[in-house]
């Protein structure tokens, strides 16, 4: 124990070079299971249920806690959404307001964030505004805490493009304990400019949430026993400052699923939803990524990719046409920035060909053109004093680092000390520059996730529309932002 403390202080000392050949690609710290784990590609991957609206416009969930099998033989407690991990998938529409009550039946208060969402202050999941279970009595709050109790509606204009977005968790200081339970899901958002393109649909659309989480040898959720979610104390483990990764990599909530494909096109709407991992994913034994959509919607015309690197809460929309690949075969999604079991992520059988009418065309969208900043800014991510901050201050709700103008754009610089999945609530963005160079291929398209890799400078244009009021911008590694390495920045 002793030398595992010491490796690790090693290790954090070592951060300064991690940007200059040292351990670049590691993002946190490793917290290996007790479980034993699953022969992969043996679980069929599930697909989230679709959300049915209890009326036109009105969905009803209860975020409760549910005994559900994800390692084949045991059972695992996870707090989900309608008691499901993931929660179901919300199919919205572009132009059709939604309401989504939420109710909350677990032992803690939660507070749901919609990942990518264009809406008002009061339905964006601010972290200190809580939906309370019954009889919860807080021992201390934040400074402007608002209680909510039992239930709440969360009010979604949906006047933006179809997308990939995601929900979950936001709670102040447990957001990454209560995500790494269960509480997150996906919503996919469609509009007309959308439905006019032969993408494929249907069977041939396939939602990916891909995460990792490690297990107790009794089939139950580990995570550092400093902060295990339950309880009011801003304890962290000091082993896993960097944030913490899982031994097993689920898709869908399922340990390296495995999925039957017809020999034709699929759309595979891919979303990292993990606390602190990145994938850089490759299809095995070779093949191509179409990507036709970011984080924010469809880009304006296709982008190929032998691989894909993808920070938390970043989204790609991807086409792979199976075609490729003969009846019978195995194609198998990898994660190269890891070896061992977390090298493999899912894997896709190949049955039979079939009838094809889909094509990725050459012109996918009109987006938003790129508008002129009427101001820049820089936001620095970094470890002060032991603690992550940015621009040097932990996290005070309530102070705004910034006071955009509504209807407008400025360039925000962003700097940082180590991998930092840099998310803007509200704020849409593209990506200008990585290290005054041309951004990344797989930077293409506006954004609202960036991954700023250690002693890097990225230059986004973010554009202010929609809304007035308290939005944030925070690290997307649950472990860094529940470390308050978060900041408020007020649209006027």
């Amino acid at each position: 124990m002793v030398a595992a403390r010491v490796a690790r202080a090693a290790r954090r000392a070592g951060l300064a070079v991690a940007g200059c050949g040292g351990d670049a690609e590691s993002a946190g710290e490793l917290l290996a299971g007790r479980a034993r784990l699953p022969e992969p590609f043996t679980v069929p991957l599930p697909i989230p249920e679709v959300a049915r609206p209890v009326r036109p416009g009105r969905y009803e969930v209860t975020q409760r806690v549910a005994a559900v099998e994800i390692l084949p033989g045991l059972r695992t407690e996870v707090w989900g959404y309608g008691g499901t991990f993931p929660g179901p998938t919300f199919e919205l529409r572009r132009g059709t307001p939604a309401v989504l009550r939420v109710r909350n039946e677990l032992p803690v208060p939660t507070s749901t964030h919609l990942h990518g969402g264009v809406n008002p202050p009061g339905s964006d999941g601010y972290p200190t505004d809580l939906v309370v279970p019954a009889g919860h009595a807080a021992p201390h709050g934040h400074p402007g805490e608002v209680h909510h109790p039992v239930v709440k509606d969360y009010r979604y204009p949906v006047e933006q493009r179809a997308a990939t977005l995601w929900y979950h968790d936001h709670r102040m200081d447990f957001t990454a304990p209560q995500v790494w339970r269960g509480l997150a899901g996906m919503v996919l958002v469609r509009d007309e400019e959308e439905d006019a393109l032969p993408l494929p649909r249907g069977e041939r659309e396939l939602p990916l949430m891909i995460c990792d989480r490690s297990f107790e040898e009794d089939g139950s959720f580990r995570y550092p026993q400093a902060h295990g979610g339950h309880g009011h104390s801003h304890a962290r483990d000091p082993d896993f400052m960097e944030g913490v990764e899982g031994d097993v990599i689920l898709v869908n909530g399922a340990p390296w699923p495995v999925a039957e494909v017809t020999a034709t096109r699929h759309r595979l709407r891919l979303v990292n939803a993990s606390n602190a991992r990145r994938y850089r994913l490759r299809l095995s034994p070779g093949g191509r990524f179409t990507q036709v959509g970011s984080d924010a919607g469809l880009l304006a015309a296709p982008v190929a990719h032998d691989t894909i690197t993808m920070a938390p809460g970043e989204r790609f929309d991807v086409v792979v046409d199976f075609s490729a690949y003969p009846p019978g075969s195995t194609v198998t999604l990898l994660n190269t920035l890891a070896g061992g079991p977390a090298g493999n992520v899912m894997r896709f059988v190949v049955t039979r060909r079939a009838p094809d009418d889909t094509a990725v065309p050459a012109v996918l969208s009109r987006p938003p053109g790129r508008p002129r900043p009427v101001a820049a800014r820089t936001f620095d991510f970094r470890r002060t004093d032991e603690s992550w901050t940015i621009n040097g201050h932990r996290y005070r709700p309530g102070v705004p680092l910034a006071r955009p103008r509504l209807g407008t754009a400025e360039v925000w610089r962003l700097t940082s000390d180590f991998h930092h999945p840099v998310h803007l609530h509200l704020a849409h963005f593209q990506v200008l520059a990585r290290n005054g160079r041309p951004p990344a291929a797989t930077d293409a398209g506006w954004k609202d996730t960036v991954d700023v890799r250690p002693y890097e400078v990225v230059d986004v244009l973010a554009r202010f529309d929609g809304h007035r009021g308290r939005y944030m911008l925070h690290c997307h590694n649950l472990e860094h932002e529940d470390m308050a390495m978060m900041a408020d920045f007020d649209v006027i």
